[in-house]
């Protein structure tokens, strides 16, 4: 492939792809040995079952076998935002500001010091997304909590600070503009086609299959047709929903099991880059518009953006999305 640059149907925006500047997929492998020989068990991890005095109060428990515990849930220690206060905001000179309000919570995904998604069982990544799901809920009640946002965090260069498993939750009291501005450059696309931008995506890419790594009943993933960085994946339910709060039980499994299998293969072909992985769901009050899709973006850590990327806000791919999606599907 020479040099394209594509724009991502969604948002409008552009990426260059410039396959002279990289590799072959498997070039993208982490130098880093990243399986290390972690223990079951670490008596200095405050994740870790039997150190519980080094944790804040558990908000929530899903019941593991012999009285044991399968995930946790409490409040990040160091939070980024806190519940005290409210949203209002406030004038300083020509400025606005509101106070640090919001919530910060910690899903500990498994009583195990040593187990990531990828290693887990299916049922133990499908109790994991019924736990994000409890939270999401439970906290969107809140009238003042305008967008929750689950993600993870893999390795050093994704922002970890613990190699426990964990995922977290933060939740803002105002929408940001990045959220605002990709709801409604889809609601521009529905505005003029009368269709979601996402399900023509998803429609799409079942048909052509190229960038496809994996489908099941009710959920698919694949590399976008303008992935801004190699091997960034997305997993999406087939049924239009514009919020994760929609999410049927059905569905639950099957998003389990899909991000399972990416993020094993991920860990078995790129020797287990470090990644980000984000829930982009409808902000509050928005959940039944027909031009949003809620979906699960993975994006490996293998480049780094550089000048022209941070001055321009044009990302620079050097890995071609057909090639990643194909590296990721062969067995």
């Amino acid at each position: 492939m020479d040099g394209e640059i594509r724009q991502n149907k969604a948002t409008k925006e552009w990426v260059i792809y410039a396959p002279g500047r990289g590799k072959r997929p498997s070039d993208f492998r982490s130098s880093e040995d990243k399986r290390l020989d972690l223990p079951q068990h670490d008596p200095e991890c405050p994740f870790c079952p039997g150190n519980e005095e080094m944790l804040p109060p558990i908000i929530m428990e899903t019941p593991g076998p012999n009285g044991g515990w399968l995930n946790r849930v409490v409040p990040n220690k160091y939070p980024a935002l806190s519940p005290e206060g409210n949203n209002s905001r406030y004038e300083v000179g020509p400025y606005l500001a509101m106070k640090g309000y919001g919530r910060h919570e910690v899903i500990i995904e498994s009583p195990r010091h040593d187990v990531q998604i990828a290693d887990m069982p299916v049922a133990e990544v499908e109790q994991l997304i019924e736990t994000y799901h409890k939270r999401h809920l439970d906290l969107l009640n809140g009238q003042k909590n305008m967008l929750t946002l689950i993600f993870r965090n893999h390795g050093f260069q994704a922002g970890t600070s613990l190699i426990h498993p964990h995922s977290q939750i933060i939740v803002t009291g105002m929408v940001p503009a990045y959220i605002r501005w990709r709801e409604e450059a889809a609601q521009a696309y529905f505005d003029e086609f009368g269709r979601c931008v996402y399900c023509e995506m998803i429609d799409f890419e079942r048909k052509d299959g190229q960038r496809v790594i994996l489908e099941n009943e009710t959920c698919i993933a694949f590399v976008p047709f303008a992935a801004e960085v190699p091997f960034e994946t997305w997993l999406l339910p087939k049924r239009h929903q514009a919020c994760f709060r929609q999410i049927s039980d059905a569905e639950k499994g099957d998003m389990a099991a899909a991000l399972q299998e990416v993020l094993a293969r991920l860990r078995d072909k790129l020797n287990d880059p470090d990644y980000n992985y984000i829930i982009n769901s409808a902000a509050q009050f928005k959940e039944g518009e027909p031009h949003l899709h809620w979906y699960l973006q993975i994006r490996p850590r293998l480049t780094t953006r550089a000048g022209f990327e941070i001055g321009s806000g044009i990302s620079i791919n050097p890995s071609v999305p057909e090639k990643d999606a194909a590296f990721l599907r062969a067995d």
